[in-house]
């Protein structure tokens, strides 16, 4: 693919420095920067945006993968569009990743509460315990089916990554080179990316729906769909209205 293009170029040189100061100088500055559910204490609104460039310090695979993507379906995109349409194109990918699972998560809070109050809970005090951080022991019992540990989960846990907007471009990648073929490490043979990718989309879709995740634990299932749902709509409407590069130059 030649050298790097201008905007991946950069978003990679953001990610690569914060992945390091994140290692260097602590959770701190993860906690800062991650996506935190919004009625959690944690949360600020810059979140919606550095999350992007955040990712887990647990593996260097999270942040391998996702730049390698970026690099890999991204670059014949930016070339095709420009750098600003391609940039303008990412970064709503991936707001529209961190709405949908901000939403998600939301409705499972919010699900989780309202089990506990119909059993007895008064609300303000069920509120009042999240934001400090803390919540009842008795709760699982008092609401049985997993409510409750799905509200613990989407309200403690910070979402970090690139995969939204890297689902988002992934979508714009299989629309504008629908018969590509792509190689996968394990399953060597080659398939198109417009039987690929919304293969792809689907079990992130089956697994935020089940709980059954192939990709392993700590997943953001929705913020993947969410990415791809509003890159699919962009490139529809692009599309429809032949939206093209020259209205993005200067």
């Amino acid at each position: 693919m030649g050298r790097l293009t201008e905007g991946i170029k950069h978003l990679l040189i953001i990610n690569i420095i914060l992945y390091v100061a994140a290692m260097l100088y602590g959770e701190q500055l993860y906690d800062w920067l991650a996506l935190w559910y919004p009625e959690n204490p944690n949360f600020f609104l810059w979140q919606v945006v550095s999350h992007m460039f955040m990712h887990s310090n647990q593996t260097i695979m999270h942040i391998l993968f996702n730049m390698y993507a970026l690099w890999a379906f991204g670059t014949p995109l930016e070339r095709m569009w420009g750098t600003k349409k391609f940039l303008f194109f990412y970064f709503s990918a991936g707001l529209g990743a961190a709405l949908i699972h901000s939403g998600v998560n939301y409705y499972q809070v919010h699900q989780g509460v309202d089990a506990l109050v119909n059993a007895g809970a008064s609300e303000a005090d069920i509120m009042n315990l999240l934001a400090q951080g803390k919540y009842n022991e008795n709760w699982e019992m008092m609401a049985p089916g997993g409510a409750v540990n799905k509200m613990l989960e989407s309200y403690f846990t910070p979402a970090v990554g690139a995969s939204g907007a890297i689902y988002g471009i992934l979508v714009a990648f299989g629309m504008s080179f629908p018969n590509s073929e792509l190689f996968l490490i394990f399953l060597p043979i080659p398939i198109k990316a417009k039987y690929f990718i919304p293969a792809l989309i689907g079990l992130d879709l089956f697994s935020g729906l089940t709980g059954y995740s192939i990709f392993g634990a700590g997943i953001a299932h929705f913020a993947h769909v969410g990415g791809a749902i509003f890159g699919f709509l962009m490139m529809w409407y692009w599309k429809k209205n032949e939206f093209n590069k020259n209205r993005w130059d200067l």
